[in-house]
């Protein structure tokens, strides 16, 4: 069994590791080793050393084991207050699942069936003012950036006039490359934004999930107009950072693997396009460095002891990519059985909006191919610029023409 060590660790790996330029939508191949290396990797991780797990099996053992907390401040007791807001996904259960419940019938399989005819609008202009102006054009700007932002905004009942705002803002929260303290100012001014929307909500609430929120829990003494003003944080930055890189991303992919976007051009099978959106979720998983966790106690995993208070990194890329889960893992195969990846996490705490994000891509993915079944990108994928830096990998444009 390895244990855990002391020392200095500037000298060790920074998370997130850069990705191959050559091989840009690929994990590095340094994740290979550290999968079939003795006990966990120890990493550098926002300046302070982590504990990687990067199996597939460690993870999702590791995010479904009580003594593992997702509260790194005070290993589940944040303190309750007007002026301290609760966290919904750095609070353990029964807490977490209390908070959580009082969103979930907004996302639910039905609820979001509902939201389809929306979405399917919202693709559909989109590209109709893309295909307009003509080509070329940029799919992040014009399309993958635009369409779940329109989407979270008409959910949350935020003003699409303001989704420059909270687009530049939340990317910077998100921008580790950017350093704490530009990620903390962000933040700062989103949620000072937010909370004028809370109180505006409680004056004339409509019918979108923060009115539900005050008017049903803040009303009744739930939850504070904090809690909500965080929680509407979390939700918008969530809601379409991942969407969008997973939109522009996949669209590389797919267009790197023709025999797949011919697939989608000529067949509209619901079944067949929900396959490649979760194939997609596990081949590229933008997630890359962004779920951590906390030993609430000494724990093993992977036959590396933990001790209590040290921090631990879930490498979601590498575990998606074992091959003890997807036999031969560096093929794009909409033919595999893809139940079980971790594109959405694991656990308790797996994505709320799963659910949303799968629709909004399973339709922008099957009417970008139908309507543009000539579509190519004008710059090889190499050459591309990629958010490596990010706790949610991208890429910054995706010039495209047809």
């Amino acid at each position: 069994m390895t244990t855990s060590t002391s020392g200095e660790h500037h000298e060790l790996p920074a998370m997130p590791v850069q990705r191959d330029a050559h091989c840009p939508l690929h994990p590095p191949a340094a994740f290979a080793d550290w999968r079939e290396s003795d006990g966990l990797q120890r990493a550098s991780w926002r300046g302070e050393p982590v504990w990687v797990i990067s199996r597939y099996q460690d993870i999702r053992a590791a995010l479904t084991d009580p003594r593992v907390s997702a509260d790194l401040n005070t290993f589940g007791a944040q303190p309750v207050g007007d002026d301290l807001p609760l966290i919904f996904p750095r609070m353990d259960d029964p807490e977490h699942n209390r908070l959580r419940r009082m969103m979930t019938s907004d996302f639910t399989a039905r609820r979001v069936d509902a939201m389809r005819p929306y979405i399917q609008e919202k693709v559909d202009g989109l590209l109709d003012n893309m295909i307009a102006k003509g080509s070329p054009a940029d799919l992040v700007r014009d399309f993958a950036l635009p369409l779940p932002s329109s989407v979270i905004c008409e959910l949350l009942g935020v003003p699409y006039a303001d989704h420059k705002l909270f687009e530049e803002l939340s990317a910077k929260t998100l921008d580790a490359a950017a350093g704490m303290e530009s990620q903390w100012a962000a933040s700062a001014a989103l949620l000072a934004y937010l909370s004028e929307l809370v109180e505006r909500k409680q004056r004339e609430p409509g019918d979108d999930l923060l009115s539900r929120l005050v008017t049903d829990h803040v009303a009744t003494g739930e939850v504070s107009h904090a809690t909500v003003t965080m929680t509407a944080l979390i939700m918008l930055s969530a809601g379409h950072e991942t969407t969008a890189s997973m939109i522009a991303l996949g669209t590389v992919c797919l267009l790197e693997h023709p025999d797949v976007w011919n697939q989608l051009c000529d067949n509209e099978d619901p079944a067949l396009v929900a396959n490649v959106v979760d194939e997609l979720m596990r081949y590229l998983t933008v997630v890359h460095s962004l779920v951590d966790r906390v030993a609430r106690e000494d724990v093993t995993i992977g036959g590396q002891l933990i001790r209590a208070g040290e921090v631990m990194l879930f490498n979601l890329p590498a575990g998606n990519w074992d091959p003890e889960f997807a036999e031969r893992p560096e093929q794009f195969d909409i033919e595999r059985n893809i139940r079980g990846h971790l594109g959405f996490g694991y656990g308790v705490h797996q994505c709320l909006g799963a659910n949303l994000a799968r629709a909004e891509m399973q339709i922008a993915f099957a009417t970008l191919a139908r309507r543009l079944p000539g579509l190519r990108m004008t710059t090889a994928p190499e050459k591309l610029e990629y958010h490596g830096g990010k706790e949610i990998y991208g890429v910054r444009e995706l010039p495209i023409a047809w």
